[in-house]
């Protein structure tokens, strides 16, 4: 294996992140028992603030970027996998404290690796990526938790970002009438699209007024912002309502009560992408190969090439971006 290209983030003299693009060899790989050769990644908004600087993301430098990574195994001293194997790797320590997916080639521990799932190929597993993992993550959580498309509505907050939009088509599909919370009025079609059935304006909503219990609305929730939204899906929860906690878009804070769970049995399910293992990671990837398979995936998808990924990130950080970014590797 000859040098390869790769985007790699690291400090200054003066402890400021800086990025490049850039070349590695193969001796400056990550231990791992499975070397893929990357075809496609993808830009999470959790990469932009890596490759920025914008957040304390990187946990060691250098470190190529990248959370989420597909492609060809060229190498595995893991029996489980074999040259030519197409395989996914996402999360875990890629592309914060392991080298991830923004190179030609990565090595990773075999333990990280998804053998591709029937039903999908490379470049759809990259559309999905942590973003659609995590989507589908948690509607699987709320479903084991009880939830069902005849229990009532269903809300989803951050509804424009790529959790939030995944998870919409996910739900509708699936047969769930589906609320979209944004603070994006100009968006109401492209949310009707992905089968929204009611758009919710932020605005409509006095969230320095919600009370510990308000009227009982929502059987679900998919809640991508935290803070103050948190507390008024929470308190807008019908009984026994389950809410997925996925991100934290406005604040990491939660000041609410115990109403909603003593009073009304509401569950709040913890969403952890990032390290959640087998057998759940392999179930979750083949249920977004069949039935969690988003619909309009393509239509919320765009390519780019590895060389545009320098220039790319500044969109997320500043919220121009909606729907899905894959970067074009080595495909």
């Amino acid at each position: 294996m000859t040098p390869f290209k790769a985007f790699v983030i690291d400090q200054d003299e003066n402890r400021k992140v800086v990025s490049r693009m850039g070349a590695l060899v193969p001796e400056q790989l990550d231990a791992g028992e499975v070397t893929i050769r990357v075809h496609y990644s993808s830009i999470n908004y959790k990469d932009a603030l890596a490759a920025t600087g914008a957040g304390k993301i990187i946990r060691r430098f250098p470190c190529v970027g990248g959370i989420d990574l597909c492609g060809e195994v060229v190498d595995s001293a893991d029996a489980r996998f074999k040259a030519g194997d197409k395989v996914i790797a996402t999360s875990f320590d890629i592309g914060v404290a392991h080298h991830g997916g923004y190179a030609e080639y990565a090595r990773v521990p075999a333990g990280w690796v998804v053998p591709l799932p029937a039903g999908l190929d490379l470049f759809e597993a990259m559309a999905l990526g942590t973003a659609g993992f995590t989507a589908a993550l948690g509607v699987v959580r709320m479903e084991d938790n009880g939830l069902a498309p005849a229990n009532g509505p269903v809300i989803v907050t951050g509804a424009t970002g790529g959790v939030g939009g995944l998870a919409i088509d996910m739900l509708a599909n699936l047969g769930y009438h589906v609320v979209a919370l944004t603070g994006k009025e100009a968006e109401a079609d492209y949310l009707k699209m992905l089968g929204a059935a009611e758009i919710k304006l932020r605005s409509e909503i006095d969230l320095d007024k919600v009370r510990p219990l308000e009227a009982a609305q929502w059987a679900g929730a998919v809640d991508n912002v935290g803070g103050p939204v948190l507390h008024w899906v929470l308190a807008t929860m019908k009984q026994a309502g389950t809410v997925a906690s996925i991100g934290n878009a406005a604040s990491f804070k939660l000041d609410t009560t115990v109403f909603p769970f003593i009073l009304r049995g509401v569950s709040l399910l913890g969403i952890d992408s990032g390290y959640m293992g087998f057998p759940t990671r392999q179930r979750v990837w083949d249920r977004l190969a069949t039935d969690l398979k988003p619909r309009h995936l393509a239509a919320v998808t765009r390519t780019i090439d590895f060389d545009a990924l320098p220039a790319a990130f500044d969109d997320f950080i500043q919220g121009r971006v909606k729907g899905r970014t894959v970067v074009r590797i080595g495909a």
